[in-house]
């Protein structure tokens, strides 16, 4: 099935104008991004020039910005894509499953799409949680890098930006570990094995907590720590879910391949 997403971005350029809100629908991976990118330098662009004059560096930076926030949300918009129908009962397993989390609606927003896949298979629903949290934390590792390489950053915001890319790395490793380890579970090696998982994956919430921590503070304020915080809580309450997750398939050994 093919879901159109509809796409609205709260455009904030520094010094340029005021917020500005543009709405589009995207039906294909980056289906319109270089139309998107066409229509923002054809409408907003003269008539900025004309009201104020505008430096060269700041024309560059929003327009890498509104880059990076376009190809992080296809991003996550293919996570949803091509979703299955789904029967009531797989839904409301995943449902009652997610009541356990610490954030149970971002759970269920996140897992129920995948209904049909996971069926009523603890294992299957925390391979899926895992996998959900891996792409997540994967596309904000690639938002910070390409953030990162905007020149004009302040070395405070550029220092927190390089220590989260590499802590959030170390969460991608673990993430992965995880799923690994995950793939290969039996009865015989059951509790070690959960036991290296839920290692990897409290060790991969701690990391990132520790990038939430460098864009505390007034130092911090603005773009940087707006855009990169934001994507942070959401992969950390995602960590935080799929820990919840793994911790009751833990508890139990008869569910097991």
């Amino acid at each position: 099935m093919i879901v159109l997403f509809p796409l609205k971005i709260r455009l904030f350029l520094p010094h340029l104008w005021e917020p500005q809100t543009l709405r589009f629908s995207i039906n294909q991976p980056f289906f319109s991004l270089s139309k998107i990118i066409n229509f923002y330098s054809l409408t907003f662009l003269p008539t900025l020039r004309k009201e104020r004059e505008m430096e060269g560096s700041s024309l560059r930076h929003g327009l890498a910005i509104l880059l990076i926030i376009l190809q992080f949300t296809n991003d996550m918009a293919l996570i949803l894509a091509d979703a299955p129908f789904h029967n009531q009962r797989n839904i409301e397993y995943i449902k009652s499953s997610c009541s356990t989390t610490t954030y149970p609606k971002l759970c269920y927003r996140s897992l129920s799409i995948y209904a049909s896949k996971i069926n009523t298979s603890p294992r299957l629903l925390v391979h899926t949680a895992l996998n959900v949290t891996l792409i997540a934390s994967k596309s904000t590792s690639r938002l910070m890098m390409k953030i990162s390489r905007i020149h004009g950053s302040r070395p405070r915001v550029a220092a927190a930006m390089a220590d989260c890319i590499e802590v959030i790395g170390d969460s991608v490793d673990e993430l992965q570990q995880s799923i690994g380890e995950l793939d290969h579970i039996r009865r015989s090696n059951f509790s070690l094995t959960m036991s290296d998982i839920q290692t990897w994956v409290s060790a991969a919430l701690t990391n990132e907590d520790t990038c939430m921590d460098g864009f505390a503070g007034r130092a911090m304020n603005g773009y940087a720590k707006t855009m990169v915080r934001k994507r942070i809580v959401k992969i950390a309450h995602l960590t935080s879910n799929s820990l919840a997750l793994i911790n009751n398939y833990a508890s139990s050994q008869s569910n097991l391949p």
